[in-house]
C-alpha cells in the first residue's frame, strides 16, 4: 500500500542555498535524527495535529516538540501551501523558547513570504 503526504517537507533555505536546519539536524545523533524524522513524518502524514506533538507558538508559527533523552527538541515551521517547512531548529533548555530562537524563525518566515528584512 501506496501512502501519500498530505504535505510535502522543505528546508528552509538562505539566499546562498544553505539549509540551517539540515545542517543542525546533520550535528544531532543518529538516534536523535531517527526520533525527529519520525516527528516530522507524523506530522507530514497526519496534519493537523495537536499536543503532545505540535503546538502553535506564534501567529503562522508552529513548533514539533521530540523529547530526547535527557533533552527536548523543537522545531519551528510554517504550514502553507501544502508543505511543512523546517525554519529553525534547536534544543531547548527552559519552558519557554529563548527569544532570539523565536526571533531568527519569525525572520525567516518573513524571507520565506518574500517580505525581507
Amino acid at each position: 500500500m501506496i501512502l501519500n503526504p498530505k504535505l510535502i517537507v522543505v528546508f528552509y533555505a538562505t539566499k546562498s542555498g544553505r539549509e540551517p536546519v539540515r545542517e543542525w539536524l546533520k550535528k544531532l545523533s543518529r538516534d536523535d535524527k531517527r526520533r525527529i524524522g519520525e516527528d516530522i513524518k507524523t506530522v507530514q502524514f497526519s496534519w493537523p495535529v495537536g499536543l503532545p506533538l505540535i503546538k502553535k507558538i506564534d501567529k503562522d508559527l508552529w513548533e514539533i516538540r521530540t523529547d530526547l533523552d535527557n533533552r527536548i527538541s523543537r522545531l519551528i515551521i510554517i504550514v502553507a501551501e501544502g508543505k511543512i517547512i523546517l525554519l529553525h531548529g534547536f534544543i531547548k533548555k527552559d519552558r519557554s523558547i529563548p527569544q532570539e530562537d523565536l526571533k531568527l524563525a519569525r525572520k525567516r518566515l518573513l524571507q520565506v513570504r518574500g517580505k525581507h528584512d
